[in-house]
């Protein structure tokens, strides 16, 4: 049971093969020993059927140790071997992996395989209807959406745990480009409007406390408003504009050039391979952010200060200081992180959905920006209500 391949340039690959021997009575093990691609998957597969029926005993024993590369699709043959033998009554055991190859066997779930759909037809465009079936049609596609909702979320806290518990697993290089587009890139713009934020509301206010003398109220009332609310509020949504936007087109793309699909009959999960690199990218860098965009709302604040109502240097970072506790900073944070959660898993999930090609791009796109301010703002009003109450 062997098979060479010639590769393009003419050269020979090394030869794979499959040893069979037995190991006790009873216990037949199966070696598969060279290189594994794609291009050996189906023969792979057949090798492994036939030394299982050639051989008459109960217990089948495949030993990895002689692979010396693995690709998924070999991965896949191997497990999907392994599964098929389970139901037929004779446990199979695999031994032997190593590092990378374990690496590989571990990313692999053939149960994947079963739920994808190999074609994807276009839907007729719908005939208008009257205002009850418009009404009654818009109630059956929130259900249906908050269906989907509900299930996507169970299957990101299904990825979110074995990520937990098998780090390796993650895609850390994606995470990093994640990050440099997430953070690094929408420093200039957080900044930016951060800084106009806080300007405006030292201004504003300036204009009520000066006439009463208070005008030192102006550099605590700029601080506890960018620290507690403005600030995470205005990153989250900045960060839904740029960065969940693009999460959603890029998803969204991927699903109707079926790359997604494609991940699925390899055996990736396609949550653990594409949304949990940007979940993990949007938790890391959006709290970030929020730091950043306090220090420029602040600064906002003490040019106006410094500018416009006389203040000194000091005197301003000390009435700053005095009035924001850290708690007020801790509470920005963890805004923070369930608005990367809502930015970040929204705009997965709609780009999960997307149908009908370019322009269900552009939906999903807009729909995810849409959704995420909707809930960033719902979130932060519980956050209002809780903490008021706490």
């Amino acid at each position: 049971m062997s098979q060479e391949k010639a590769s393009p340039g003419g050269s020979k690959r090394m030869p794979s093969s499959i040893a069979v021997s037995e190991s006790t009575p009873g216990t037949v093990v199966v070696t598969p020993v060279g290189r594994f691609s794609l291009d050996e998957a189906e023969l792979l597969a057949a090798d492994l059927n036939t030394a299982a029926r050639d051989s008459q005993t109960s217990k089948l024993v495949v030993d990895l140790s002689k692979v010396s590369y693995l690709d998924s699709a070999a991965a896949l043959s191997i497990k999907m071997f392994a599964g098929d033998m389970e139901q037929n009554g004779r446990p199979v055991m695999l031994v032997g992996m190593g590092g990378e190859v374990r690496r590989i066997m571990d990313m692999i779930d053939p149960r994947i395989v079963e739920d994808v759909s190999v074609s994807r037809l276009s839907h007729p465009e719908p005939v208008p209807a009257g205002a009850i079936e418009g009404i009654g049609e818009a109630a059956v596609t929130t259900a249906g959406s908050f269906k989907g909702l509900m299930v996507f979320t169970g299957e990101l806290i299904r990825a979110v745990l074995h990520s937990l518990f098998h780090p390796r697993d993650i895609r850390w290089d994606d995470v990093a480009g994640n990050m440099r587009r997430v953070g690094v890139q929408g420093l200039p713009i957080v900044g930016l409007i951060s800084l106009l934020v806080g300007l405006i509301i030292a201004f504003m206010s300036s204009l009520q406390l000066k006439p009463l003398g208070g005008d030192i109220f102006v550099a605590a009332l700029v601080g506890i408003a960018m620290v507690k609310e403005l600030a995470p509020l205005m990153t989250a949504i900045i960060v839904a504009g740029r960065s969940g936007s693009a999460f959603a087109a890029e998803i969204g793309t991927m699903v109707v050039n079926e790359e997604v699909d494609a991940l699925a009959i390899m055996g990736f999960d396609p949550v653990r391979f594409l949304v949990i690199p940007r979940v993990a990218a949007a938790l890391i860098v959006v709290p970030l952010l929020t730091l950043y965009a306090d220090f420029f709302g602040l600064l906002g604040g003490l040019l106006v200060g410094m500018l416009g109502l006389d203040l000194t240097f000091i005197t301003y970072i000390d009435q700053t200081g005095s009035n924001i506790a850290l708690s007020d900073v801790t509470t920005g944070l963890v805004k923070s992180v369930v608005f990367a959660v809502i930015v970040s898993g929204i705009g997965c999930y709609h780009g999960m959905r997307v149908t009908r090609g370019a322009e269900g791009v552009g939906r999903a796109t807009t729909a995810a920006v849409v959704s995420a301010i909707f809930f960033i703002v719902l979130a932060d009003s519980i956050f209002a209500v809780v903490l008021h109450y706490l």
